[in-house]
């Protein structure tokens, strides 16, 4: 017997146009402000190789954005995971790029998120403060180990519900998955989050919203400040909570 294989060449990520409606909040020459919403990642990679936020943008944007840095994320100044929803800012330029991107690396960007945690947090203001690096033996995950790299992650208990507590958090750092890991290492995991907490069978994403973002302005450096409410969806899923009476 001859047994005949074809491999198929390896799909390979690209900057494509993809057409999708984008919400955007601010826009100047400079940058622009835009709402994610949950379920779709940043930029192509493996496994995902155009239907993301940068090709959104080419498509928007006709292509004019910053090319700095990796040439797959063009104006991309940070990240948000795929299932966190809120703010993000996408420079346009190179000059916009550098200063956003320093103000983030100095940590003098204002980043606020709103996250339903698991159970009732105690004490209702704490800073977490423990180094985050990639899981030792699952590698798709982060966790706190000392090898780690400095993260700080300050929150506040906004209302108690039964069961369940919506936080005001404020990183300090931007470490990956920081926020879920930090909450989930004091018994405390983001309501939906199937990797770091439990899987929500009434919520088809972690509940876990960048509504504030405040920075200086690549124009005239003057202070700038956004914000957005919580989409739909998780409005809708808070609102089926009773408040706490104690």
């Amino acid at each position: 017997y001859q047994i005949n294989i074809e491999i198929p060449d390896p799909l390979k990520a690209s900057l494509k146009s993809f057409d999708f409606k984008l919400n955007i909040i601010y826009e100047d020459d400079d940058l622009l402000i835009i709402d994610k919403p949950a379920g779709i990642i940043m930029h192509p990679g493996a496994g995902n190789y155009d239907n993301t936020i940068v090709n959104a943008l080419m498509h928007y944007c006709k292509g004019n954005l910053s090319n700095i840095g990796d040439e797959l994320r063009p104006g991309i100044v940070h990240r948000l995971d795929k299932d966190t929803s809120g703010l993000l800012v996408v420079a346009k330029n190179e000059k916009a790029h550098r200063y956003l991107s320093n103000q983030f690396k100095a940590r003098t960007v204002s980043k606020g998120y709103l996250a339903l945690v698991v159970h009732n947090p105690n004490p209702e203001h704490a800073v977490i403060d423990a180094p985050i690096g990639r899981h030792p033996i699952d590698r798709k995950r982060m966790a706190i180990v000392s090898s780690g790299r400095d993260a700080i992650t300050e929150y506040t208990v906004i209302k108690n519900y039964l069961g369940h507590s919506l936080l005001d958090v404020r990183p300090k750092t931007g470490r990956t998955h920081q926020i879920r890991v930090h909450l989930a290492s004091i018994g405390h995991p983001v309501s939906g989050d199937s990797i770091y907490g439990r899987y929500s069978p009434e919520l088809d994403r972690h509940f876990l919203h960048a509504y504030l973002l405040g920075f200086r302005h690549p124009k005239n450096q003057e202070p700038v400040e956004f914000r957005q409410e919580l989409p739909d969806e998780l409005r809708t899923f808070i609102d089926k909570h009773p408040i706490s009476e104690e």
